[in-house]
């Protein structure tokens, strides 16, 4: 089947497949029902989460056959400097003032639900006469945060989707909603953008890309590749980290930046990551069997393991399956993890670190917070961003990475230069005592059994 084909019978499973519905209607309740009932709400607005708006948005469009419904998705631009610039006291008094003004219109409007997807992404369902009441939430909503006395302008982006279907697929008209917000977030001509079918294209090769993804996972064509990590004085491996590849049957190796985000936003990055964990510790195990000793393979965590019940219990499975120590699979960890639900997972992490596990902070010096994080934060290793190497050619650029680089040797932290491509970047990491590195200087990503060759 072509994937004009496969397009076209994955729109036509979107708004005409009742017992697909009723499938993932009957799942998301199940799911629900036995996970404790906060976890069904976040706990710092007490709105839904998604999984629980699904629910509710399903079981009104399945007694209200007549109604048009729509959807309205609302992201704020560069959340975490509003964090950053304000303090988070401030952040959460935003998020506060937008679930008030959802709130609202659930009391003022019949057949509305309110949601909280995620951070600082909400989520407004509700029955229309005309498209027009559905930007004039939005522009009420916006209005209310302009007139907040702050002293940094907070913008925020609305995606609609106005569906003229009879009972649509509440995660059809909500995933139209997401795409036209992709569409308008971040630019300055307008804030607010209704869905389109020229966007349907679009959405639909995301959905094709997600239906695959899962047999994808079943099938065992995600696999990891490992990029070594070297100490660039004696040119030793001295770990690596697992990245995440697809090996598709006709298509052949995908890209993670064509799927990652896709696996975000469907919620199977989790999936995904407990399977690459999985085959880190079986491999460390076999390197054990084997006599050898292994050396630390650093796995990723999503930011959506903020919202993962189930991770710690996981992890601590797989070290008691594989009888494989803790610190031979280091957790890596980007700033956005840490700002979807800083205390959330910060407690999550402070629990890892008290049964073993190492604490890798990924991406340093690519966000607003980063020194901020690791004033507050116990971390057992900070990877630099490898766009912080790209500014040595100019002075200004050297200086900040040198300063960088002396501060983190007093802090008692193991320091890994990511992205090392050149031998003058590698000369001027080395003289600033920076010596452990991974990039195409050294390794490119590679299967587990080249890896295993070469060390």
């Amino acid at each position: 089947m072509n994937n004009k084909i496969r397009e076209n019978a994955l729109y036509s499973s979107y708004l005409s497949s009742d017992d697909e519905k009723k499938r993932m209607y009957d799942y998301e309740i199940n799911k629900a029902s036995r996970v404790d009932e906060s976890a069904n709400y976040n706990l710092l607005t007490g709105l839904p989460v998604l999984r629980m708006f699904n629910i509710l948005c399903t079981d009104i469009i399945r007694s209200n056959p007549d109604k048009k419904f729509g959807v309205i998705m609302s992201d704020i631009t560069q959340f975490k400097a509003v964090n950053e610039f304000l303090g988070r006291q401030t952040g959460d008094m935003v998020l506060h003032k937008i679930a008030d003004c959802l709130n609202a219109h659930v009391q003022q409007r019949p057949l509305t639900v309110a949601g909280h997807a995620r951070a600082d992404i909400f989520v407004l369902f509700t029955a229309y006469e005309d498209r027009s009441e559905l930007s004039d939430i939005a522009t009420g909503i916006k209005n209310e945060i302009n007139a907040l006395p702050l002293a940094y302008h907070v913008n925020i982006s609305f995606g609609i989707c106005a569906s003229e279907e009879s009972q649509p697929s509440i995660s059809y008209i909500r995933d139209c909603a997401n795409l036209a917000l992709h569409e308008i977030k971040g630019k300055h001509y307008a804030d607010c953008l209704f869905f389109e079918d020229s966007m349907r294209t679009d959405m639909l090769k995301e959905k094709l890309i997600e239906s695959e993804l899962l047999i994808a996972i079943e099938n065992e064509q995600i696999v990891p590749y490992i990029q070594p990590q070297v100490d660039m004085s004696t040119n030793r491996i001295i770990g690596g980290e697992a990245l995440t590849r697809w090996i598709h049957p006709s298509q052949g190796l995908i890209a993670p930046d064509e799927f990652i985000s896709i696996a975000e936003d469907s919620g199977l990055i989790i999936s995904v990551d407990y399977f690459i964990w999985q085959k880190v510790f079986e491999y460390q195990r076999k390197v054990i069997d084997s006599g050898r000793q292994p050396v630390p393979i650093s796995v990723n965590v999503s930011r959506m393991h903020v919202y993962d019940p189930d991770m710690t219990r996981v992890l601590t499975q797989f070290v008691k399956t594989y009888d494989v120590a803790p610190e031979y699979v280091p957790l890596e960890l980007t700033e956005s993890a840490f700002t979807s639900d800083e205390n959330k997972i910060i407690l999550t992490m402070e629990n890892l670190r008290s049964l073993g596990f190492t604490i890798s902070m990924d991406d340093f010096g690519s966000g607003y917070s980063s020194l901020n994080m690791l004033k507050s934060r116990d971390m057992d290793e900070i990877k630099i961003d490898k766009g912080m190497l790209s500014d040595l050619d100019n002075k200004k650029g050297r200086i900040i990475m040198s300063s960088m680089l002396d501060m983190l040797s007093h802090l008692d932290v193991n320091v890994i230069a990511e992205g090392v491509e050149t031998p003058q970047q590698q000369d001027f990491l080395v003289s600033n005592g920076c010596t452990n590195a991974q990039g195409f200087l050294f390794y490119k990503p590679m299967p587990l059994a080249e890896f295993d060759k070469l060390i």
